[in-house]
């Protein structure tokens, strides 16, 4: 089994295609071993050549929301009154510390994600 670095490109494909052949490996097996090693070296490679910028705390707030199937109202109990979750969610006023840390907690959104600089409009007053 000789398996090396994935360094450029043209690595990561014929990587990204051994995994694709063997996909339907079966665990604890020379081709199961294969490919989880393969997932793990594309893993890293993605991650530093690829990496995903987090989303705006907003567009995160609104995502949560909107996937699972939450209103507006949801939030009161982690921002407080509908004006002021309509504040937040308007980019009138920023999150708060205690928001972020009541999102975070009640609803999962990551505090990484959350703590992020993002523009309102009160920025641009």
């Amino acid at each position: 089994m000789e398996i090396k670095p994935i360094k450029n490109e043209t690595d990561y494909q014929a990587a990204l295609d051994e995994i694709e052949s063997l996909f339907d490996a079966a665990p604890d097996t020379p081709e199961g071993n294969r490919l989880e090693v393969l997932t793990t070296l594309v893993e890293a490679y993605e991650e530093r050549h690829y990496s995903i910028p987090m989303p705006d705390p907003i567009e995160a707030i609104v995502y949560h929301l909107e996937s699972r199937w939450l209103t507006r109202r949801d939030l009161e109990p982690f921002i407080g009154s509908r004006a002021r979750v309509s504040e937040i969610l308007n980019r009138k006023r920023p999150l708060t510390m205690e928001m972020i840390r009541n999102l975070h907690k009640g609803l999962g959104i990551p505090a990484e994600v959350l703590i992020q600089p993002y523009h309102t409009f009160r920025d641009a007053a």
